[in-house]
């Protein structure tokens, strides 16, 4: 399911880790600052995994996950929280999907000046 997306970044409940991937350094410091709190939020108000990645197309997509048996992990709260990045994050994950399109798929920015 994986192997034809890009992971632009991810956390962990588990590890308590984040994870940017290293092809996405040249993202401005406040953009890599706020998927990481969006990442780590996430994993603190609901547990499990959440990852962020790119389709072939260059669709920013927002996947989450639980380990087996993960009593804490808020299955219903992880569909929530995501809708509301989606609503809360909406110009950040254009302009994300935008930046991947430029950069990663060779497409012209064909946004207004």
């Amino acid at each position: 399911m994986y192997e034809d997306q890009v992971v632009l970044c991810g956390a962990s409940a588990y590890t308590k880790k984040f994870y940017l991937n290293e092809d996405f350094n040249g993202l401005p410091e406040g953009v890599k600052q706020d998927l990481q709190i969006l990442c780590v939020l996430f994993t603190e108000d609901v547990g499990g995994t959440i990852r962020l990645s790119f389709t072939e197309e260059g669709q920013l997509t927002i996947e989450t996950d639980a380990e087996e048996g993960d009593l804490l992990y808020d299955e219903i709260g992880s569909v929530l929280k995501i809708k509301q990045f989606q609503n809360d994050k909406k110009e950040l994950f254009e302009a994300l999907e935008t930046y991947y399109k430029v950069f990663f798929l060779g497409e012209e920015d064909s946004a207004p000046c």
